[in-house]
């Protein structure tokens, strides 16, 4: 009988060791459900996810001033991925951009934003990314970066330049919706990558609203992003707090249709984000004061009436249908160009972009959208293309810069191969 009681109670033992060990080995569900949150508020998967790819395998190709480079596998697998990783490397690969290995990071990994992001929620994206993700096997792809611009060392003496490694903190003078929103913008949204003109050293010029540059518009990789200060005229100063949950939500609102990168943005960030999140964002973008994007350095000069009457032609055969004579659209499905930020943008790099090569479709809640911008680079000539976006740009109280055929044969050069 003794036996028989020590062997149950040794038996017993093994089943609470074995129920700790499994309790151990799986996460806290909440925690995994968080940080698969922050993920998606983050983007993690814009970049590190390619159309047909396993998510967040890497491979999409990013162009620097110094070449292309491609973003890494992101998965736990122990090989190709970061399964190997410990969570303090992790985070020092987050916030400061130091691999395991101890390489450096290029710029291109938002790490001077992701560096405001709490021990909390880098906990949390952890246990996600090594427990809430499937491993992929997927070998990551060297730079297309020559000697010596390769070299990664520079880049440390970069982050002792650029590089502010602090955590964000709450302003005690506002209320907890704006630093909510400052947080997501400034922080985990990363906001300020793409809106934020870069200096000589790809550095952005401001992290916060502290300087008038903060997301005012930027050039990168063949787009513009737009303004998102409230200047009236290329900004969002037209727009309400609830036009912002809206575009963010759905990728278009009364007065601009999503494209280009903010396309990926919408589809695999913000239409996930709660109500309360959209919410502070938009109160937080709702107080950075306006901040005009800088005019463009080649000197541009009015139309000839004939290239304005061309451009009128060739916008009432190519153009009218969706967006209607008045330029008014129909929103949300077409975009309306009647000021609209983006065209009257002074560097018309989008507009030109999306005309030449279209736009992906917005996928919200699984639909995508019914009627995404075609590409008319076949259809139309570099004259042609210039002139109706100089029709656009000049027509329904837009007042922006003409745009030259050879604006238009440089993005159509940079962005593909017409032979």
């Amino acid at each position: 009988m003794q036996v028989r009681k020590g062997i149950l109670a040794i038996l017993a033992l093994l089943s609470a060791i074995g129920a700790a060990k499994a309790a151990q080995a799986e996460p806290d569900q909440t925690l995994l459900v968080r940080g698969r949150y922050l993920a998606q508020a983050a983007d993690c998967a814009a970049c590190h996810t390619v159309k047909g790819g396993m998510p967040f395998s890497g491979g999409l190709r990013m162009n620097m001033p110094i070449g292309g480079i491609y973003s890494t596998n992101i998965t736990p697998d122990s090989k190709t991925g970061i399964g190997q990783y410990t969570e303090a490397e992790f985070a020092r690969a987050l916030r400061e951009g130091v691999a395991k290995d101890g390489r450096n990071l290029y710029p291109a990994m938002p790490y001077t934003s992701y560096s405001k992001i709490t021990d909390a929620d880098v906990d949390a994206l952890y246990a996600y990314f090594m427990r809430g993700v499937k491993p992929a096997h997927q070998a990551n792809i060297t730079p297309d970066i020559r000697w010596p611009l390769s070299m990664r060392w520079p880049m440390r003496v970069w982050n002792a330049l650029f590089l502010d490694d602090h955590r964000f903190e709450p302003r005690p003078d506002k209320s907890v919706e704006w630093n909510r929103g400052a947080y997501l913008v400034q922080g985990l949204g990363h906001c300020g990558a793409c809106h934020t003109a870069r200096g000589v050293a790809f550095e952005e010029q401001a992290l916060d609203g502290s300087s008038h540059a903060f997301l005012s518009g930027a050039s990168l990789d063949g787009w513009f992003a737009s303004n998102l200060t409230a200047d009236r005229t290329t900004g969002i100063g037209e727009w309400t707090a609830e036009d912002i949950e809206t575009f963010l939500k759905t990728g278009a609102n009364a007065h601009a249709t999503a494209f280009g990168p903010m396309t990926a943005v919408v589809n695999h960030s913000t239409q996930w984000l709660s109500d309360s999140d959209l919410e502070s964002i938009a109160i937080y973008l709702k107080s950075l004061p306006g901040a005009a994007t800088a005019r463009r350095d080649a000197t541009q000069t009015d139309a000839s009436p004939a290239a304005k009457a061309h451009g009128a032609q060739i916008y009432r055969n190519f153009c009218v249908a969706c967006h209607l004579a008045n330029g008014s659209g129909t929103a949300p499905y077409l975009a309306r160009l009647a000021g609209n930020p983006n065209v009257q943008e002074k560097d018309p790099l989008s507009l030109i972009n999306v005309t030449l090569n279209g736009a992906e479709p917005l996928v919200i809640d699984g639909q995508p959208a019914p009627y995404p911008m075609p590409a008319q680079r076949s259809a139309l000539s570099d004259t042609d293309l210039a002139d109706v976006l100089t029709f656009m740009r000049d027509s329904w109280g837009n007042h922006a810069p003409a745009v030259s055929p050879s604006d238009i044969e440089k993005v159509r050069r940079q962005t593909g191969n017409d032979k």
